[in-house]
């Protein structure tokens, strides 16, 4: 390709950036608002992924054992019980030390405990931790079957609740986030056929004369590629933005909640929604070339 050739195509996707100025800027208007409500969702559903996430982690299975059982015995149960594949940490929790535990989450309350006297009815046990939360039931079962076992239990139902909700949330936001970058594309597409249409003569013009197709295409599609990039950065800048407040005003109050770490993860996201303009604005522009090339 000629530099005079490559000149005339940015000289004339200035010019018609200029002409048609109002088009302009509704069309990088479209792209930054469209994009920066996709990467909001986007935030939203990461977010809500690492929270999901995180309470599962949480999720561990408490086993009780015989208070006759000798040393050697639960010795025994902590070594099969690590030795299951499912497991990642097993830890010992003494009848003391479960006591300890439950005076200081009772709070102000533990009086109530007073009346035990020296008798300490809580029983030796082992805290347990998965590496999924698929993993919790069976390998609960599978500890149960262990001799010296006296009960185990992991919050049924609770467990079972939050893991339908965390699946839930994944799917669904899924679903939603798909949709809304298929009506992106499509209000972009729609309003990049608006600064075609209002050119359709001169292309029609160019035609008659002998332009090739490409010759005509360059300067849309590099327009439709100067309007994403544009409209891209902004609602990178925009989110970027956004996010920092919104992480900084929630660690205010709730100082251990669960969220994305800005860094590296806006970074990606910048990129993400830069190149995503670019990819949306040449696909609007050839999808909205189509139709008026046909001359």
């Amino acid at each position: 390709m000629k530099i005079q050739t490559i000149e005339y195509y940015f000289r004339e996707v200035i010019l018609s950036m200029i002409r048609n100025r109002w088009m302009t800027f509704a069309s990088i208007g479209t792209v930054a608002v469209s994009l920066f409500v996709l990467g909001v969702f986007l935030i939203l559903v990461m977010n809500m992924n690492k929270m999901a996430s995180s309470l599962e982690s949480q999720v561990q299975i408490s086993v009780y054992i015989n208070d006759n059982l000798p040393e050697q015995g639960r010795k025994e149960i902590e070594r099969m019980t690590r030795d299951m594949k499912s497991v990642t940490e097993v830890k010992y929790v003494p009848r003391e030390e479960a006591l300890k535990i439950l005076r200081e989450r009772l709070g102000e309350n533990k009086k109530i405990l007073d009346a035990l006297g020296e008798s300490n009815p809580l029983p030796n046990s082992f805290l347990v931790t998965v590496k999924s939360a698929d993993d919790v039931k069976k390998t609960a079962t599978l500890i149960a079957d262990l001799y010296g076992v006296e009960e185990v239990k992991y919050g049924q139902d609770v467990a079972t609740n939050l893991f339908e909700l965390t699946h839930l949330i994944r799917f669904f936001g899924l679903i939603l986030m798909g949709l809304l970058l298929f009506a992106t594309v499509f209000i972009i597409s729609n309003t990049i056929r608006l600064t075609v249409f209002a050119r359709r003569k001169e292309i029609a013009i160019m035609k008659y004369v002998g332009a090739t197709d490409w010759f005509i295409r360059w300067p849309f599609i590099l327009e439709g590629v100067g309007l994403g990039l544009i409209g891209g950065s902004v609602s990178a800048l925009a989110l970027r933005s956004f996010y920092s407040a919104m992480v900084e005003k929630i660690y205010e109050s709730l100082a251990f909640f669960p969220m994305v770490e800005q860094y590296p993860f806006m970074n990606y996201l910048t990129i993400v929604l830069i190149v995503a303009g670019i990819l949306i604005g040449i696909l609007g522009s050839t999808v909205s070339l189509k139709r008026f090339m046909e001359v």
